[in-house]
């Protein structure tokens, strides 16, 4: 390895590792801002949070990298131009696609590397990092008491607040029912204003009400009175204040099975997706086909423009009929039978065309309303049936997006590297800004921009909007030009990112302007 080579990976391997973690940090950060609510107050044990934010961490990797990568860049070539050892490289007769061929190579390997980590530790991670999310979540649930909602995850208790102040923890318009005897809503507690909190062993939760009351039916004894001469006795109690104790047994912390959340398209690698994919296009083509029949022959047909009727019934009403004439006239009735009984012993049924129209105005107005009473019923049934097929077609396919998205999301974020060096790394060259100050800017900016991009990519993609191949290299797509711009440009040492270039510029446009005015 030539000394050149050394030099420039010794020089990016401090800031990408620096920036990394520092990436890392701020990611994980803004992950435990959001799960805050969730966390804070439960008594948990500190190897639960640790667990949590060790995999956490390891789910953040594939965003913390690319934003280490395009920091990193940015720093190390801003640093190199600032020190003029881009120009002393360049005057040397060495290129800079040639001084960034190292870090190229580097980049492509981190690149894979990042692929296989995504389709074997991020299934993983999102596995344990959901499950353990869930488990505390579902620990002590009377603290996820929400306004104007009732809550029943207290046994033998419904509790309905309608407003909560975050601050002071007052709960204002509280309402207990109490269910202890599995009746309805027999005793009923209401008060203006109250506080709960947790015990010292945190085995029970105290509810303190103030200026309520207490409404309780009393079950009437049974005196062979009638139901409507019942008295309905009632007892109602006034405070001015009053404690409430709740046992909090089986809230405890418990893990959950992982093979409730295994089957999730996030938790699944490449080959899983894949096949999860086939059998989702699977049930759906079954779920087309079975509609299609179903509508096809009971709603688009049930219409028909024809008759088929026995031609034999229509014999008989003749011989009927003709038995009927010879008997009237006496004319050699036994051999007339006869010879109508011995006719045809058998004949097919025939097709008669009939118009509906037709038979429904021949009808008589009670008969026309049932037929239409009848219709409107059959067209309700008929439109229910489309709308829920419908409804089940539609979360499949959304259901098979979401695992196409997954699919690419391993690839693209993995690309991402590759994409943000080529940005970082000629920016910093034309820019020739080293340090934290300028260059963590002008990060952000672009990774900003990348994550507006992807997010709204993934959304539109989720949406049906555009194909989920599309929508998830979006992001690469519009900034990967920009790259290869910016990389041409740092190669020709142009100044369209300099800013003595354009001061200059004004400067001159202003002195042009005022000789002319003079």
């Amino acid at each position: 390895m030539k000394r050149l080579h050394k030099f420039i990976l010794k020089s990016y391997f401090g800031p990408l590792i620096a920036t990394f973690f520092v990436s890392l940090f701020i990611l994980l950060m803004q992950f435990l801002w959001k799960y805050i609510d969730d966390l804070a107050g439960k008594g948990l044990e500190w190897t639960v949070i640790a667990e949590l934010i060790l995999y956490m961490s390891a789910q953040l990797v594939p965003m913390a990298l690319p934003l280490a990568v395009l920091l990193s860049s940015i720093m190390t070539f801003g640093n190199l131009g600032e020190n003029f050892e881009l120009t002393a490289v360049k005057s040397a007769g060495v290129s800079l696609q040639r001084f960034m061929s190292p870090l190229i190579y580097l980049i492509i390997f981190i690149s894979i590397a990042a692929f296989f980590y995504s389709d074997n530790i991020i299934p993983y991670t999102n596995l344990k990092t959901n499950t353990l999310i869930y488990d505390v979540k579902n620990q002590r649930p009377e603290l996820q008491i929400k306004e104007g909602l009732f809550y029943n995850g207290i046994e033998n208790y419904s509790i309905k607040i309608a407003e909560k102040d975050y601050k002071t923890n007052l709960l204002k318009n509280v309402m207990v029912y109490d269910h202890h005897n599995n009746q309805e809503n027999v005793k009923v507690t209401v008060a203006d204003s109250g506080y709960m909190k947790m015990t010292a062993d945190e085995k029970n939760l105290i509810l303190t009400l103030y200026n309520g009351y207490t409404y309780e039916e009393v079950k009437e004894k049974k005196s062979g009175r009638r139901k409507k001469d019942r008295a309905f006795p009632h007892r109602r109690q006034n405070f001015e204040k009053q404690e409430i104790i709740f046992e909090l047994t089986g809230f405890d912390f418990n893990r959950s099975d992982e093979d409730l959340f295994k089957n999730h398209f996030r938790m699944l690698n490449l080959k899983q997706l894949d096949y999860a994919e086939d059998s989702l296009k699977i049930q759906l083509n079954n779920l087309i086909t079975s509609f299609s029949k179903t509508i096809a022959i009971n709603s688009y047909f049930k219409k028909e423009d024809f008759l088929i009727v026995d031609q034999e019934r229509i014999r008989k009403r003749k011989e009927k009929s003709e038995y009927k004439t010879i008997k009237k006239n006496s004319v050699n009735s036994t051999n007339s039978s006869k010879k109508i009984i011995g006719k045809q012993k058998s004949s097919p049924k025939i097709i008669i065309p009939y118009n509906t129209d037709s038979i429904f105005n021949s009808q008589n107005k009670k008969a026309k309303e049932d037929a239409v009473k009848f219709a409107l019923t059959y067209a309700r049934s008929a439109k229910n049936n489309i709308t829920n097929s419908k409804n089940q077609i539609n979360r499949k396919q959304e259901t098979i997006r979401r695992h196409q998205i997954e699919w690419h999301r391993k690839f693209a974020l993995s690309f991402a590297c590759l994409v943000f060096f080529f940005i970082g790394a000629p920016f910093g060259a034309i820019i020739r800004k080293g340090g934290f100050g300028t260059p963590v800017v002008i990060s952000i900016l672009f990774f900003i921009l990348y994550y507006i991009i992807s997010i709204s990519g993934e959304k539109f993609a989720r949406e049906a909007v555009m194909p989920p191949y599309m929508g998830m290299w979006l992001s690469s797509f519009i900034l990967m030009p920009l790259g290869i711009f910016l990389t041409y440009k740092a190669t020709t040492d142009s100044v369209i990112l300099n800013s003595d270039t354009y001061i200059l510029f004004f400067k001159k446009f202003i002195k042009r302007f005022l000789k002319k005015s003079n």
